[in-house]
């Protein structure tokens, strides 16, 4: 296999530009600020973390439990939250992944599903599931349902929170399971991991394909982008924001700053006095993100293989577009999904072709640091 491995130059602005093969970059726009919070910096943070675990402990009362099986939780288990709505389509190869890849126990929340999703999980053995029809925007996208079940059963657990759509792996993912890297990362000090997620698409017009739900989404969804990435550490918060990639290249190239955050930290040693703010996108306390340095980067890191644009994505769209559940101000992004539904072609001469991890760890989209040398 021919190496992509990137090249990393300093721009003159203190910051870092990765610059890919083909052209395609990653502009790292992070000042060199590494001043320390002062007192009302965090004394603010603690007090948005406090009411972020507070409102995520009210928001218990709009959860029915259908199935609890917390009692079979180990010590040590390997924990997976998740949100679902309308996700039978990609929940049979979800599970097949993580529970390979060492998840012992999913708690989940099922936010109305009439797909036969609900009655899917159910009947799973290894899944705990409430039920809600709340609103789903207005419990910060779901996160208040997830943080407390996360400070219920969470406490002192490594935990993954991860989307129906997104599939996580690292180096050596497919002969080291996550119980390996759990234990690497207690053993080197680091209590989180982060991750990029990267967007998969067809080749041809959206919606025109065959899935197999049973099958890996990646042998639909087999191409990427490997770039441009811009990437920018925000305060006072020390989180990053990465932007670019196909959806802004397809979708949004008129209005950049409406792209999707693509940095996540989906897998972090949790404890009952986390929250996360955004998604998995950011977190509190802010040392948490801090575990992650995005694309070009040099701690260690994975991806998470967004199959969001397999062929069911023209119907859920026009679902989404009719709740307007999924943004904060959904009338922005009403071109978004009609764009969508129209079934583009996102497949250019200067797509990637998807291979493995290697292939990702060389072309600067994970990296593998020295969790690969053991």
């Amino acid at each position: 296999m021919h190496s992509h491995a990137a090249k990393i130059r300093r721009m003159p602005d203190g910051g870092k530009k990765t610059v890919a093969p083909g052209n395609k970059d990653y502009v790292n726009s992070e000042a060199a600020d590494s001043n320390p919070l002062n007192w009302q910096q965090k004394y603010r943070l603690r007090l948005k973390r406090k009411r972020l675990l507070w409102r995520s402990f009210r928001s218990r009362h709009q959860l029915s439990c259908q199935s609890n099986r917390t009692e079979n939780i180990a010590p040590g288990a390997i924990l997976a939250f998740s949100i679902v709505r309308n996700e039978i389509t990609r929940l049979p190869w979800f599970f097949h992944h993580y529970r390979s890849l060492g998840v012992d126990h999913f708690l989940m929340v099922d936010n109305g599903s009439d797909d036969g999703t609900f009655e899917f999980l159910c009947n799973q053995p290894d899944v705990s599931l409430w039920h809600t029809d709340a609103s789903y925007r207005r419990s910060r996208f779901g996160l208040d349902w997830l943080t407390w079940l996360q400070m219920r059963y969470g406490h002192e657990h490594w935990t993954l929170m991860v989307d129906a759509d997104e599939i996580l792996i690292y180096a050596h993912h497919d002969t080291r399971p996550l119980p390996h890297l759990t234990r690497w990362l207690d053993a080197t000090g680091q209590i989180a991991f982060g991750a990029l997620m990267l967007d998969m698409y067809p080749k041809g017009p959206l919606g025109t394909q065959n899935y197999d739900p049973k099958t890996d989404p990646v042998a639909t969804l087999g191409w990427f982008d490997d770039g441009p990435y811009r990437i920018k550490r925000q305060k006072p918060m020390d989180n990053l924001w990465v932007q670019g990639g196909v959806r802004e290249r397809v979708f949004l190239t008129d209005s950049p700053d409406l792209s999707p955050t693509l940095n996540k930290i989906p897998l972090v040693r949790w404890s009952r006095h986390f929250a996360y703010v955004n998604s998995c996108h950011s977190a509190l306390p802010h040392h948490l993100n801090q575990a992650y340095d995005g694309p070009g980067g040099k701690m260690p890191s994975g991806v998470l293989l967004h199959n969001k644009f397999l062929p069911d994505v023209i119907e859920k769209s026009k679902a989404e577009k009719e709740r307007g559940q999924h943004f904060h101000d959904p009338l922005k992004f009403q071109s978004y999904y009609d764009d969508i539904i129209s079934g583009p072609n996102m497949w250019t001469h200067q797509s990637t072709k998807y291979e493995d991890w290697v292939q990702l760890v060389d072309l600067g989209l994970m990296q593998a640091g020295d969790w690969g040398k053991i």
